[in-house]
């Protein structure tokens, strides 16, 4: 088999594993991202409580 060959015979799977890499990435920064919301909405109705 050629090199060629080789390539276009994996590329597809290394596509495939970088887009599910991606994903995970994009939901642990989601999941960041909401926790630091809540952290922040908490703040804001602690400083609302005071005024």
């Amino acid at each position: 088999m050629s090199f060629l060959g080789i390539v276009f015979t994996l590329l597809p799977i290394v596509l495939v594993i970088l887009a599910l890499l991606w994903l995970l990435q994009i939901r642990d920064y989601s999941e960041q991202q909401v926790k630091q919301n809540k952290e922040i909405i908490q703040l804001l109705k602690e400083l609302k409580d005071k005024a």
